[in-house]
Parts: C-alpha cells; sequence; structure tokens
C-alpha cells in the first residue's frame, strides 16, 4: 500500500474555510467546471472537506447522505459534483454563488446560514497526474468519510490544517511548507480508509491479502526494471503460469504483464515529470532495453511520445540530462 501511495504524485492548496450556520446546504460545481476554475492544466482533482467544528452531510449526485462530524474528513477522489449540508431539508445553494470570483489572493472565507449551531470545514483540492492508475485508487467510492481513530493520527490531521490555514493561501506555491500539508493529510486519510476497508471491498486490498498475488506485486513494484515473465513470477509463489494469469484477471482485471506494464508506465510519468532524465535513462530505469521500444510502449498507453508529453506538463522540469 505505501509503494502505491508513495507513487502518487500530488499538489494542490486549501480551496477555502466555512462557517455554516443553521439551514445551510451547498452544491459544488461539476468536476470540470472545478478543473477550469481551480486548476485548469490538471486532468482531474482530488476534493476534501475536514469538518473542524459540527456536523454535516455529504453526497454525491443521487448518491445517499453520509453524515460526518467534527474531526472527520469527507473525500471525493474523483472531484464529482457533490453537495453538503446540515440539515436534510435545506435548499442546496451553487457554492460559487456564495464565493467572491476567483483568483483569490487570500484564502476564502466563506459565511451561510440562518444562524445558530454552527458547523466549520475547511475545504482543499489536490491535483494528481494519474490518480485512478492503481486498483485501490480505482475502486474508492465516489465519495466516502473517514473518521481517525482517536490518538496520533487525528491530532496531526487537524494541527497540520491548522498550520495551513494560518498561512492563509489558496495558491499552489506560496509557502511551500503549507501547501504541502494538503497532500499529506490526504495521503494519510487514503491510508486509514483503505486500512479500515474489508479486502472483499477493494481489488487492490484483495490483492494485497492474497497469498498469491502480494508477493508477485512486491516483487514488481521493487524491480519494476527486472526482465520478468509470467513463468519467472508463477515460479516465487509455486503455482502455474495459467493459475497466476487467472488470478490477475480475476482480482486485479487484468493479466500480470499488463499489470506491469501499466505499472512501469506510471513510473515512466513521475521519472519523466520530475527529473531531468534523459527519455534513454527513464527507459532503462522502468525495464526497457531501448528508448525505441519504451518509446512505443509510452505512445500507446497516451497517444503521444514521451519527450512531447514531458514537454506539455505544466510548471515541471522539461531539460533532460544527456546520457543515462
Amino acid at each position: 500500500m505505501n509503494a502505491v501511495l508513495q507513487g502518487l504524485r500530488l499538489d494542490g492548496a486549501l480551496f477555502f474555510r466555512a462557517e455554516f450556520t443553521e439551514g445551510w446546504a451547498y452544491q459544488s460545481p461539476t468536476s470540470d467546471q472545478l478543473v477550469r476554475i481551480l486548476r485548469p492544466s490538471a486532468r482531474r482533482l482530488i476534493i476534501f472537506h475536514i469538518v473542524a467544528g459540527g456536523e454535516c452531510w455529504a453526497r454525491t449526485r443521487g448518491g445517499e447522505r453520509l453524515w460526518a462530524r467534527e474531526g472527520d474528513v469527507v473525500v471525493v477522489p474523483y472531484g464529482e459534483q457533490h453537495s453538503m449540508g446540515g440539515s436534510e431539508t435545506a435548499e442546496e445553494v451553487p457554492i460559487l454563488d456564495l464565493l467572491d470570483p476567483p483568483p483569490w489572493r487570500a484564502l476564502p472565507m466563506l459565511r451561510h446560514g440562518a444562524g445558530g449551531g454552527r458547523t466549520d470545514i475547511v475545504c482543499g483540492y489536490l491535483h494528481c497526474d494519474h490518480p485512478l492508475f492503481n486498483p485501490d485508487l480505482q475502486a474508492l467510492p465516489p465519495l466516502f468519510v473517514v473518521r481517525p481513530p482517536e490518538g496520533p493520527a487525528a491530532a496531526w490531521i487537524r494541527s497540520s490544517i491548522d498550520y495551513a490555514l494560518a498561512a492563509g493561501s489558496p495558491t499552489p506555491r506560496t509557502d511551500p511548507t503549507a501547501t504541502k500539508l494538503p497532500e499529506l493529510v490526504l495521503l494519510e486519510t487514503l491510508r486509514l480508509h483503505l486500512a479500515a476497508t474489508p479486502a472483499i471491498d477493494t481489488r487492490w486490498l484483495a490483492a494485497l491479502s492474497d497469498p498469491v498475488l502480494a508477493p508477485v506485486l512486491a516483487r514488481m513494484h521493487a524491480a519494476p526494471d527486472r526482465r520478468w515473465s509470467v513463468q519467472q513470477l508463477a515460479d516465487t509463489v509455486a503455482v502455474s503460469r495459467s493459475a497466476l494469469d487467472e488470478r490477475f484477471r480475476q482480482v486485479l482485471g487484468r493479466s500480470p504483464i499488463r499489470y506491469l506494464t501499466d505499472w512501469r508506465m506510471h513510473l515512466a510519468e513521475n521519472l519523466l515529470a520530475t527529473t531531468r532524465h534523459s527519455v534513454a535513462a527513464v527507459a532503462h530505469r522502468v525495464g526497457y532495453d531501448s528508448e525505441e521500444a519504451f518509446s512505443r510502449a509510452f505512445k500507446r498507453a497516451h497517444s503521444t511520445a514521451p519527450g512531447a508529453w514531458r514537454r506539455e506538463q505544466p510548471g515541471k522540469i522539461v531539460r533532460p540530462e544527456m546520457g543515462p
């Protein structure tokens, strides 16, 4: 689990903070609208809401209401349109009608409601270059609530958000420490959610608890550059090639080699976007004998060549080093 979560490249910021009183409810923009407003270069945003005080419900369009109380984190992993409120009968107001138009120079403070009991919420977003690659993230529900257990995790999440709020900026690179915290909070929240989810509820956790798949995945993740064959992988867990292939397809929905290729492409994205390694060096690090073979595989996955993909990444390192 740690290897997969650490492989996510996230960046983002707090979106706004809110003080709601009785009779409040709002509806978020659609995911496409949010991307255009908050991060035009993003493919998709992950949204999270931390309930800093009081309680509220949250749901995606047409979904059931889930209730959250102080200290809980509401996660919308695919950035879908969703609603939140303090009363089931309150009229849902479009959230953009309650906020000043962006861009914001300081963290927006939203106040809404008829007075009375108060609910405090901190809302944030994160941009993830490839949020839906891994089976655990593909299997996440469109909206879920995480209740950190009493102890260090809950205290850390709250203190981290307090620090980020003190920085007071909604922009991604104003205070490197403060703007890293939303990422860390989300990763910790995902760990808590995955750890508390029965293995049968997600393909990834099912794989992690599978006596055949778990050691095979560990080997793939630890050595993606190795020339793995299905037979070699099957031999490590003393099963036949056909049995391993069938187990992969049943649990993870893809063959072992397809999974390995997808994992390599995911790692290649990280290297292309965050390092100065040449395309040839990236190819070698993720298990390809030649730049040409890697480029063909990358183009099949992304419909563009690795170098062109790298140049399209906003604000990333694009001048490669020479040589491996």
